[in-house]
This record gives structure tokens, sequence and C-alpha cells, in this order.
């Protein structure tokens, strides 16, 4: 394999499939059952406003 081989693959296939990668993330990420796993993940800050979190100590 030369260089030109490399490069036209690069041009043409693994483009489109970095391509096709990043549609099926955009898919994935805005799919209509992810909105409540996207709402627990932004309160994790949240979780312990009333008090702190206990870390084991005694």
């Amino acid at each position: 394999m030369d260089y030109h081989i490399l490069r036209e693959f690069a041009d043409s296939w693994a483009a489109l499939a970095l391509l096709l990668t990043f549609i099926g993330a955009v898919i994935w990420a805005f799919r209509p059952g992810s909105s409540k796993v996207h709402d627990d993940i932004a309160n994790i800050p949240f979780r312990h406003e009333d008090k702190p979190a206990d870390h084991g100590r005694g």
C-alpha cells in the first residue's frame, strides 16, 4: 500500500464512516427516551443540597 491508496481511502470511506458515526451519536443523544437520563445527570450537583454527602466516616 502506498500513500495514494491510503489517501483515497481516507478521503472517501473513512470520511463517510466518521460522518455516519457522528450522525449516530447525535441521534443517540437526542432520542426520545434519553431526556430522563439527561435530567438525572444534570441534577447530580444538587443531590445533597440539604446536607453533605455521607462518605462513610464514623
